[in-house]
């Protein structure tokens, strides 16, 4: 990217490379690898960020790429069939499993939960996908019949257990439960419910009805949507809610208060943080949440600033035409940001993601197309 104000023309190339580079490094199973260098991610696919992956490649056309992830997860439910009864049937008893009995976050390519340790328990990520492939279906009239057993599943895994709480997107703070979370269930639950069986679908809106209740009781301040149920704080992942889930639509009272919060409190200069308090690799400001937010503008009918926020993530593309995960522009805490790089080593660059939502937002706007 050059210096100035990237034209038309190189966003759209820098979106055809973010596709190419995501096909190629898919791995043969269907698994979107989250970053194929950095250490903590090697080897690993997440059910959150591969849906939105999948989500950004079945938008710009690549049908068959986002079938095979869709196909990998549905893979790891089916295989799972009889945990998730065992969950399901004792949440129904009153005697929930405890949380590391619950699915992970996180498999390796083969499918298997991985032997190192990780904040596992994770609910999104559940009804992320089930919105991500129920939409990729309705997108190239793909017929949904080798996806139901899984979308099944994981319908009666969320509708059974998504007033647990769990880690949020970012593997933090288990002890609550977030905004963002119940959001993406929402969402799925909500898709899911246009294509499983009548029993199913009136617990998926049974499911969505009391989320959005217990959102707009206890996850909702000054009219925006909080970090987490009592919390007064905001959350970069919110931006999802409004889109591309579309769970709080940007016209919409919450949503449009949620678009602004977000750019009011954890914006500088078209870099979005996670939130205020965010020590990782020192806080620094994410790509791929300037491209949430940016879709949630552009949901919004502001394109002009959904476009400046899709100019900053590109601006972030390192001389290899590689997007990171963060950028250290503007640290919250840079004293905190070495503890990281002695961990983990430099920060995860490629990160799928982040080319991904790029992608997203490009296609969102038309850019170049």
């Amino acid at each position: 990217m050059t210096t100035s104000a990237p034209t038309d023309v190189e966003l759209a190339e820098l979106s055809r490379h973010s596709v190419e580079l995501i096909l190629r490094l898919q791995d043969p199973s269907g698994a979107y690898p989250a970053s194929p260098t950095f250490s903590a991610y090697q080897g690993y696919s997440w059910f959150r960020d591969g849906a939105f992956i999948a989500d950004a490649v079945s938008a710009y056309g690549e049908e068959g790429s986002a079938s095979r992830f869709h196909d990998w997860c549905s893979g790891i439910l089916t295989a799972r069939s009889g945990r998730i009864r065992e969950v399901v049937d004792a949440a129904a008893a009153g005697s929930p499993v405890p949380d590391e009995r619950m699915l992970g976050t996180r498999f390796t390519f083969d499918g298997a939960e991985g032997s190192d340790e990780w904040w596992d328990f994770q609910l999104d990520g559940y009804g992320t996908w089930l919105w991500a492939v129920v939409e990729h279906a309705q997108r190239h009239e793909l017929g949904i019949d080798r996806w139901l057993p899984a979308i099944e599943l994981a319908v009666d895994y969320l509708a059974s257990s998504w007033e647990r709480p769990c880690f949020d997107w970012w593997e933090e703070h288990a002890e609550h439960v977030h905004v963002s979370t119940l959001g993406c269930i929402a969402a799925g639950l909500r898709a899911a419910q246009a294509v499983v069986d009548p029993v199913r679908a009136d617990a998926c809106a049974d499911a969505v009805a009391r989320i959005r209740a217990l959102i707009a009781r206890n996850g909702v301040v000054s009219g925006h949507l909080a970090k987490w149920l009592g919390s007064t704080d905001v959350d970069a992942s919110l931006a999802a809610l409004v889109a591309p889930l579309r769970v709080y639509p940007a016209d919409g009272a919450v949503g449009a208060s949620t678009i602004a919060a977000l750019d009011e409190q954890l914006t500088v200069d078209g870099g979005v943080h996670r939130y205020l308090l965010d020590t990782f690799f020192g806080g620094g400001q994410w790509p791929l949440l300037s491209c949430f937010l940016g879709l949630a503008y552009a949901d919004a009918g502001d394109t002009a600033r959904a476009r400046e926020l899709l100019e900053w993530a590109a601006s972030t593309v390192t001389a290899d035409g590689d997007l990171p995960e963060q950028v250290p522009h503007h640290l919250l805490f840079p004293d905190r940001r070495q503890e990281w790089i002695d961990r983990w080593g430099t920060v995860a660059t490629p990160l799928l993601w982040s080319h991904a939502m790029f992608v997203r937002l490009q296609v969102r706007l038309e850019v170049g197309r």
